[in-house]
């Protein structure tokens, strides 16, 4: 109930008036059933713009943080998450994959829209990095296809070097869902799964127009912020 109190009540219309978005291929997200929806990751306004635009309810896996930051604002921000039904995972330790992919699984179980950003983290730059392959294991597994998205506009909101954001219109862009069947039975292939996630991948840089990087975005951020102690 909450979430469409946010959605149609509290912080939906103040999103529409403020950033004006734009959605473009709405008739490929499915009206009901099982599906995920897979975008690039630039602001972070990304998961509250999707939302916005689209009918059906959606759900993002949302990175442990968000639910554990200090102080009031923080405790607001949790409670607002979890009532909204985002998911925590942690994304430390070596089970963090097999514990996203699990609640992802049961997301989509229950006949939901997921989204997920294969990236798993911000792109640092504007740019579209390698994605990670827990989106083809979670699309093979469930069976479901998946939804390519692209926000278009959503990192000029605030680039590093802005303290405020900055208030422009942007564009959500979907396209025709990519059906995954062929690869039936095969969830477990690593050659597959990179294959996959790259499909995916590509399909999202098509509607994005960035500009791609073939590594993870979280070694380049990785990188910078060792850079920066030196």
């Amino acid at each position: 109930m909450f979430y469409y109190v946010l959605k149609y009540v509290l912080l939906g219309p103040l999103l529409r008036l403020l950033f004006r978005p734009r959605a473009e291929g709405l008739e490929h997200v499915p009206v009901k059933g099982a599906a995920i929806v897979a975008g690039n990751h630039l602001s972070f306004a990304d998961p509250l713009l999707m939302p916005a635009v689209l009918k059906r309810r959606i759900t993002f896996l949302a990175k442990a943080e968000y639910f554990q930051a200090p102080g009031l604002t923080g405790r607001l921000t949790a409670l607002i998450l979890h009532d909204a039904g985002q998911i925590s995972v942690d994304r430390t330790g070596r089970a963090a994959g097999e514990t996203a992919i699990r609640e992802g699984l049961g997301v989509l179980a229950k006949g939901e829209l997921l989204a997920i950003y294969p990236e798993g983290t911000r792109s640092p730059d504007g740019r579209l990095y390698k994605g990670k392959v827990g989106v083809a294991a979670m699309a093979l597994a469930a069976q479901v296809p998946v939804i390519p998205c692209a926000m278009v506009g959503t990192f000029e909101i605030r680039t590093p070097e802005r303290v405020l954001p900055r208030i422009r219109p942007v564009a959500i862009r979907f396209g025709e869902p990519l059906d995954f069947s062929r690869f039936m039975g095969m969830p477990g292939d690593k050659t597959v799964l990179r294959a996959v996630t790259d499909e995916i991948t590509y399909a999202i840089l098509q509607l994005s127009g960035q500009e791609y990087v073939d590594r993870y975005a979280a070694d380049v951020k990785a990188g910078q912020a060792k850079g920066g102690r030196r």
